[in-house]
């Protein structure tokens, strides 16, 4: 099992060596944000939705167009606004009057990366749309469905709900989304930073590092990091935790009305073989369920009234199970 394992870490570090130049790349941009850098390349590797939170200015939007521009693939950036479509998303049918029949024109999802930008802002119809593309990998025209192409990543983008003019997403949608991030303000040496990059008269010129076939052969090689049964034990004790929080001894049950469902089990498996991938290792430790943990599953826990009324966040019981739940 040993020299297995060896084989595979040298394998992760051949197939790795590209995310290092990707992240210098984006870096020529981006300044600070190393917590969004690295989620978003973890959602990349891992084949996974990410949407982020934060209010406007933080760069959100700056950092998916960056790391597009890093990749040769296809690129679209859908600005979500309270009047937008369906049509306007997925396509539509238009008649030819010479023709006498019905030809499909395709929307902007048929891409690679799609940048939904203010994702909330948009109506129930539009988010249904996009929620068979996200899950089922298609979308429906008609009565014609179309296959989207691989890789096919939606990095959205939203603003805080307590905002004006935005629509809090339906769980099912948010459940979609393998990655939840919240960005916050740069530091004050940070933000010293932006202002001397962002206001001197510079043209960032970013190459592309890699593309497809190369994201799509370095999953397949993620895909065969060892986890071993103690730590699938772990992730499984975590998200049951969620549920059943009596069971580990957590005195949580008055503070959840819904837990954390399979699909998380599903994606602490593959997030903690991605992060594993970007430190070059070939098997998954306790700590990288734990470092990557509580932005798979803040979006998949409903507090209780209980809770907000005692002012907590989701982030507050994740932290309370994960130091709770013993580590193997």
């Amino acid at each position: 099992m040993e020299q297995q394992i060896a084989e595979i870490q040298e394998l992760i570090k051949q197939k790795s060596a590209f995310l290092e130049k990707l992240t210098g790349e984006i870096s020529k941009v981006i300044v600070g944000q190393k917590y969004l850098i690295e989620r978003l390349m973890i959602g990349l590797l891992a084949d996974g939705h990410i949407l982020i939170e934060g209010v406007p200015g933080l760069a959100k939007t700056l950092s998916v167009k960056t790391l597009a521009a890093a990749i040769n693939t296809g690129f679209k950036r859908i600005q979500f606004t309270p009047d937008l479509l369906p049509g306007d998303l997925i396509g539509t049918q238009i008649y030819s009057a010479k023709d006498n029949n019905f030809t499909v024109r395709k929307g902007p999802i048929f891409s690679n990366l799609i940048l939904a930008d203010e994702i909330n802002r948009a109506p129930a119809k539009v988010q249904s749309a996009l929620l068979e593309a996200m899950q089922e990998r298609q979308v429906t025209i008609g009565d014609q469905t179309f296959k989207l192409p691989e890789p096919f990543l939606v990095l959205a983008t939203q603003n805080p709900i307590e905002q004006e003019g935005t629509y809090p997403l339906p769980e099912a949608q948010v459940d979609r989304f393998m990655l939840k991030l919240k960005v916050t303000y740069p530091t004050p040496e940070e933000e010293l930073a932006i202002q001397e990059r962002m206001t001197a008269p510079s043209d960032f010129k970013i190459s592309q590092i890699t593309g497809p076939d190369e994201i799509l052969e370095s999953r397949k090689a993620m895909n065969l990091i060892y986890i071993d049964d103690k730590v699938k034990k772990y992730i499984v004790d975590i998200v049951c935790a969620t549920r059943e929080p009596k069971k580990y001894g957590l005195d949580l049950a008055d503070l959840i009305d819904f837990g954390a469902s399979p699909r998380a089990t599903i994606y602490l498996n593959l997030v903690a073989k991605a992060h594993a991938f970007l430190r070059g290792r070939g098997y998954v430790t306790p700590d990288d369920v734990k470092i990557i943990g509580p932005d798979v599953l803040r979006h998949r826990i409903i507090l209780s009234y209980e809770a907000e009324a005692e002012e907590l966040k989701s982030e507050d019981i994740i932290a309370r199970i994960f130091n709770g739940v013993e580590v193997p």
